[in-house]
């Protein structure tokens, strides 16, 4: 007959509540962020916000005719 083997369950939760009540490790203070794609999410916004001019236009022309 094989052994049945269980692990503590109340040690497991011991466990799990001593890794979830230690504070995160935060980067040093001297690791900068550099962002290496030129800006891409500004170009992203103003596509964004020429495409939805040329949908107004295009809707108030519509409107109009």
């Amino acid at each position: 007959m094989a052994e049945n083997n269980y692990e503590d369950p109340a040690g497991s939760t011991q466990m799990f509540r001593a890794f979830v009540e230690t504070p995160a490790a935060q980067a040093p203070s001297n690791v900068s962020v550099h962002r290496s794609n030129g800006g891409g999410r500004g170009g992203l916004i103003a596509v964004v916000a020429i495409v939805a001019v040329v949908v107004v236009v295009a809707v108030v022309w519509l409107a109009a005719s």
